[in-house]
């Protein structure tokens, strides 16, 4: 396992910014994205995906993920609403090429919202038929898909996201911190850990989606060891944010992603 910084972490700095800032740290990966000033540019991406992975050449960091989504925001041609899977069929196409080309491992998109009209069990149903002919897409490409259950989506408990995996093979972008923030216990979200791509680390707690890392209830070397423990030896993103969504706007991202770093190095060097 292995540490990377993600780039929507900070909302003000340019890519290459952000690249010199997880180098000064020590880390020297950065996740990418669409988001802020360091976001890429999806206009490109779909269209040229050989010259958008042009661009990330010369940042002198490596770039285990990319976070993309379909639409805009959460709602925007997502995975649960009916009608959207062909077009977001042939922007996946664009994308993996993409990620491929940039030599990125992994790519994470979202499970999709209850949208208008809907019970969660349709949103689900919807979402995995999408999912299943996505993942079959993805396995003519390097890179691997996986998803990420968050707060608000239709996939917001272990066990949800569990069937998921069951039903359509898709791996996951596994974060503690949104199962947390809803009260599930850390405990019950490990037996997720053998299905991750991809991994964010964000202090949380029940009712925060963000903590300060003396002041959450995530136990982060016990994390560490199980994910060990189920074989995954890809990146842990250290994903501390400034942004309005869930109200994760008040803590110090440089000093919670510091605290968040050296608690992963001090448990590496007890190996």
């Amino acid at each position: 396992m292995y540490l990377s910084l993600a780039s929507w972490s900070l909302p003000q700095c340019t890519l290459a910014e952000a690249a010199g800032i997880s180098r000064a740290l020590g880390i020297g990966a950065l996740d990418v994205g669409l988001f802020y000033r360091a976001g890429l540019d999806k206009a490109l991406i779909l269209s040229d995906p050989q010259a958008a992975a042009a661009e990330l050449a010369g940042l002198g960091v490596r770039i285990p993920n990319y976070y993309h989504l379909f639409g805009d925001g959460l709602a925007g041609r997502n995975l649960a609403l009916p009608g959207t899977l062909e077009a977001n069929l042939h922007d996946l196409a664009q994308v993996l090429s993409f990620t491929d080309a940039a030599d990125i491992a992994t790519v994470f998109v979202l499970p999709g919202i209850v949208n208008p009209g809907q019970s969660r069990a349709e949103a689900a149903r919807v979402a995995a038929d999408s999912l299943r002919e996505m993942v079959a897409l993805a396995a003519g490409y390097r890179t691997t898909l996986c998803i990420e259950a968050h707060v608000q989506s239709w996939a917001e408990s272990p066990a949800l996201v569990a069937r998921l995996v069951e039903e359509t093979g898709v791996r996951l972008a596994l974060d503690y911190s949104h199962f947390a923030c809803l009260g599930y216990r850390q405990e019950e979200v490990d037996p997720l850990a053998p299905f991750a791509a991809h991994v964010h680390l964000r202090q949380a707690r029940m009712g925060d989606l963000q903590a300060k890392f003396a002041h959450g209830t995530l136990n982060f070397p016990a994390m560490f060891g199980t994910l060990r423990d189920a074989g995954y030896a890809g990146a842990l993103t250290l994903e501390a944010v400034h942004q309005d969504y869930m109200n994760t706007l008040s803590e110090d991202v440089l000093t919670e992603t510091i605290l968040l770093r050296d608690c992963f190095n001090d448990w590496t060097g007890g190996l």
